[in-house]
């Protein structure tokens, strides 16, 4: 006769509206899904407002995101199973005593960033962080990573904090986001310690008309698809190994249901990898109309722009700017743009379930059918043939 696992009640303290979170949540479920474990879970969107209490809910486990202190203290006192989740920290004392604890490696979070930025030509790097606070220890870690990996290779740290991101705040920030733009030296590599910190950096440098990627070549950390779908220039971003932090977690909490001892352990888990897109792709370029022009391209070249557009941009006849982009680049302004366009419509089938007609709409191109004649002559595949080989669709 089959035993049946008992049901355990799980609470998961975690912020659904944050990427990082939503990750380990993933994480949790595909456990259970390839597991035994057989867990009633509790999720609250706002458990932040309600944690007075919780060391007293009537449960089995707890997985939680230690990254908050308030979460800490609020469960000092339970006699629940805990696992926490959250950043790593140079001082061990930092970890939560007597609860075992998965841990995202922000050094290797900003080592493999700032390898990438090596790795694109770049010698010349800074950092734009958060302003110091409890809730943000986890973008003070990840300063400290920079700054080692700096002094390590004798090179000047330069780190902005800027100021909280807020309304009412929102164009002093900007104000000083492009006055601190414009005193670094060009051209060089930032990392932002998240996405958002990323994508307001990304507007500023718009804004001021500062080239990205050849002026200012710019990294993030998540990889969240909400933020690049809000930036005019595609976001590179380093992919977080959240969905692991989250299998750990929950195996851990497994365990410890099932008496086995895991107090006091720490897992480090390293990145997946980088998602690659346009805002890293630096590309050395002498010639200040071309680069200008491309800024431009990569704003607007989805809503449809012409050579004669880029160039009255620029400021130069369009037989002025092309004559420039044979000499810098070796093609025409027409076909920066196209190129620009098709690497669009490349992301589009394969990060997204929409049809082919939108995303020729949304890419700047006229129609599908000339979405399809020219994928067909530049990537060898018809647009339905590359979205179900990328798994899209």
């Amino acid at each position: 006769m089959k035993t049946v696992p008992p049901i355990h009640r799980i609470a998961l303290l975690f912020n659904g509206n944050k990427i990082y979170d939503r990750g380990i949540i993933s994480g949790i479920g595909n456990y259970l899904s390839s597991t035994r474990a057989s867990w009633d879970l509790f999720l609250e969107e706002n458990f932040l407002c309600r944690l007075k209490g919780i060391e007293d809910w009537q449960g089995d486990g707890i997985i939680a995101d230690f990254d908050d202190p308030a979460i800490g203290k609020a469960l000092a006192g339970t006699k629940l199973p805990v696992v926490a989740v959250g950043g790593s920290y140079e001082d061990e004392r930092a970890y939560p005593r007597h609860i075992p604890y998965v841990a995202t490696d922000n050094f290797a979070l900003i080592k493999l960033a700032y390898e990438h930025l090596i790795e694109a030509g770049l010698s010349r790097f800074a950092c734009f962080s958060l302003p110091v606070a409890e809730t943000n220890r986890w973008a003070q870690q990840r300063e400290k990573a920079f700054r080692r990996l700096l002094q390590r290779d004798g090179l000047p740290v330069e780190i902005y904090r800027g100021l909280e991101t807020s309304a009412p705040l929102w164009d002093t920030a900007v104000e000083q986001q492009i006055a601190w733009l414009h005193s670094l030296p060009k051209p060089i590599g930032i990392i932002a310690v998240n996405d958002a910190r990323a994508r307001q950096l990304l507007q500023a440098c718009l804004t001021a008309g500062i080239a990205v990627p050849e002026q200012v070549a710019l990294i993030g950390i998540d990889n969240d698809p909400l933020t690049r779908s809000l930036t005019r220039v595609p976001l590179s971003s380093v992919i977080q190994g959240t969905e692991s932090m989250g299998r750990t977690a929950a195996r851990l909490l497994h365990q410890m249901l099932h008496g086995m001892p895991s107090a006091g352990t720490q897992i480090l888990v390293p990145p997946e990898a980088i998602n690659v897109q346009t805002s890293s792709l630096h590309q050395p370029l002498g010639d200040a109309y071309v680069m200008q022009a491309l800024h431009f391209i990569r704003q607007y070249a989805c809503q449809g722009i012409k050579t004669e557009q880029v160039a009255n941009y620029v400021g130069v006849s369009r037989s002025s700017l092309e004559s420039h982009f044979r000499r810098e680049l070796g093609r025409t302004v027409h076909d920066e743009i196209l190129r620009f366009k098709l690497t669009a419509a490349a992301a589009g089938l394969e990060n997204s379930r929409a049809g082919i007609a939108e995303i020729a709409q949304d890419c700047g191109f006229k129609s599908a059918q000339y979405l399809h004649t020219v994928f067909k002559r530049e990537f060898g595949c018809t647009p339905r043939e590359y979205q179900h080989g990328h798994g899209a669709g």
